[in-house]
């Protein structure tokens, strides 16, 4: 009789929790939302070349939501199985798709079976499944030359304007509107969210219904991630990367609480929306792409931590439950506010510019506008590069756009090219981080009339016009091996670090280095290590060798970034032989 006492109570507390949260919280923060979100599309469209445009409104994506390890498994097994094991592709996709249902099982038989913490489980599941897509490609391989016939489903326009991938978006929206909105699994899920113990108590099967929201995401990662081949034309295992903050940031930013219980699609839907116009609109006004970086880790933190402290105010009573609509109504807003000050900001900055220029009004009269990217804006060389792009520039009378990723991330090169083709750039000039991938959209902007180079490291031939090369690859390796031999005496063992293992130009030196050791046979290769541009990550490698490899004498650093790292790692060594008194001399670097 208690038992059934307390489950009827529960019963209808449930019950109000879900119709106050899917009738009241969400849609006033929502028409928040929709008010910030025309806000922010008026300014960009003040501020950003040709942002208020039918073809743009359907190319400002780029946000996934999906799990990006997750992603990035399936996306180099679906790769591996049309490339090495010769299937089909629609057998490919259904082998990845199947992967991506395993994946999320394994989720779901952790956390809601053996009832381990999610945030541990899916924190250990994101290494292991991109460890999985690395050991699978040695984080070397990438798979491209798909046929065209299947990158339609990524690169093709629907009447030149629809993307055809929107085809497959929409009835998955659809479907998953249905289940949440619509169906007793769908209350089921906003009851667990909002109390666990209680939706146990009232009868519903929680581990069940749990299991099925990890297979889904699972399930739906595999989907993006055949999508995302078909985007960019390569799989390789970095596919994904960083999404994960996108997508937290875009379901949170809608109105959903990230301790369950509160939320719709539809404001989901408008967090990705808004943050797409950001990032897109800042890449057509010509700014940073930092300053979206800078943002949504702004936005993430000040949701999170605002929902905690609604969280906090609701255990004191039931009735709090009603003060937290004020909260969460007010924390939309000044997630809004945050952004629309940031766009304001933005055209300040650049009404400020013009006038400082040109003080006052002046003619308008086209400039041609040369859009250049590096493969890592960090990169000591490349802002080296930089400098010197802006002096000719400047004598050139031209207007120059200097951008490119933070890391080695093709993905986003093929992004910010999107996004210079809807501006309607005169040139692009990009030093190419992954051959396969980009040479898609190279050909696109060549397409649309905007003139294509590539520096440092080539596309395919018909990507691009011209190939503007520091120094041929042959003479490069020459040059390093040749200088490895006088070093040495002419024999030894030697290590090599360079940047991605997936860096075309770097892989081409190396090949040539390995045919110029038949002009030094006592000369050995031991190992060859990646610091994917990064210094610290260089070091640790170069320690590393000279632990495993006692026989090597030589570091040979071929990426820019990793020469400060490993000459660090050599010079601690050599510090600790002369302490041992033995081999203090016997380390060199190039």
């Amino acid at each position: 009789m208690q038992f059934a006492r307390i489950r009827g109570n529960m019963q209808i507390s449930l019950q109000a929790a879900h119709k106050h949260t899917a009738a009241r919280i969400v849609p006033a923060g929502t028409w928040i939302l929709v008010a910030a979100l025309l806000a922010e599309v008026a300014i960009f469209a003040a501020i950003g070349e040709n942002f208020l445009t039918v073809g743009n409104f359907f190319e400002a994506g780029g946000i996934d939501l999906s799990v990006g390890s997750m992603m990035g498994l399936a996306a180099v097994v679906f790769g591996a199985m049309w490339h090495d094991w010769n299937l089909p592709i629609p057998a490919a996709a259904f082998v990845a798709l199947l992967l991506g249902f395993a994946g999320g099982s394994l989720n779901a038989l952790l956390i809601a079976r053996l009832n381990l913490p999610p945030l541990i489980v899916t924190l250990g599941s994101f290494s292991l499944f991109r460890g999985i897509a690395e050991g699978i490609t040695r984080a070397a391989v990438n798979y491209t030359e798909f046929p065209k016939s299947f990158l339609i489903l990524g690169q093709g326009y629907i009447g030149g304007i629809l993307p055809v991938q929107l085809c497959i978006f929409v009835p998955i929206f659809a479907a998953y509107f249905v289940l949440l909105h619509r169906s007793v699994i769908g209350r089921a899920w906003y009851a667990i969210g909002f109390n666990p113990a209680g939706a146990r108590y009232a009868g519903i099967p929680v581990a069940k219904r749990i299991s099925a929201v990890y297979v889904l995401s699972g399930l739906i990662s595999a989907v993006a991630a055949i999508i995302y081949v078909a985007h960019v034309g390569q799989a390789r295992s970095d596919a994904g990367t960083g999404y994960e903050l996108d997508a937290i940031t875009a379901v949170v930013l809608g109105g959903t609480s990230v301790f369950g219980g509160r939320g719709n699609l539809w404001g989901t839907l408008l967090g990705l929306l808004a943050l797409s116009v950001l990032q897109n609109g800042l890449h057509l006004a010509a700014l940073p792409s930092e300053l979206t970086g800078l943002l949504t880790g702004a936005v993430l933190i000040f949701v999170i931590s605002l929902e905690k402290w609604g969280r906090v105010s609701e255990r004191k009573s039931y009735g709090a439950i009603f003060e937290e609509v004020q909260v969460k109504n007010g924390q939309i807003a000044v997630i809004c506010a945050t952004i629309l000050m940031a766009a304001i900001v933005i055209a300040g900055t650049n009404v400020w510019l013009v006038h400082s220029l040109g003080g006052g009004p002046a003619v308008v009269t086209h400039r041609p506008v040369i859009a250049i990217m590096p493969k890592a804006k960090g990169d000591p060389y490349f802002v080296s590069a930089r400098v010197g792009a802006e002096v000719a520039a400047s004598e050139l009378g031209v207007d120059l756009i200097w951008d490119g990723p933070t890391g080695l991330e093709a993905a986003k090169q093929n992004e910010l090219i999107e996004n210079w083709i809807t501006r309607r750039v005169d040139a692009i000039a990009v030093a190419v981080e992954n051959k396969g991938g980009i040479s898609t959209v190279l050909r696109k902007a060549r397409e649309r009339g905007i003139h294509v180079l590539t520096w440092d490291a080539d596309a395919e031939p018909d990507a691009r016009e011209f190939f503007a090369n520091q120094a041929t690859s042959e003479a490069i390796a020459n040059t390093l091996t040749d200088e490895a031999a006088r070093l040495l005496g002419g024999k030894g063992d030697f290590a090599i670090i360079t940047g991605a293992l997936t860096a075309a130009n770097q892989n081409e030196w190396i090949a040539f280095i390995k045919k110029r050791l038949d002009k030094y046979p006592d000369l050995k290769l031991a190992t060859i290590r990646p610091s994917d541009d990064d210094r610290d990550k260089a070091f640790v490698e170069t320690q590393t060798i000279l632990k495993a490899y006692p026989a090597v004498k030589l570091i040979m650093a071929i990426s820019a970034p990793a020469v400060p790292g490993s000459g660090e790692a050599v010079r601690q060594a050599r510090r600790k032989a002369r302490r041992n008194c033995a081999n203090c001399c016997a380390l060199e670097y190039a």
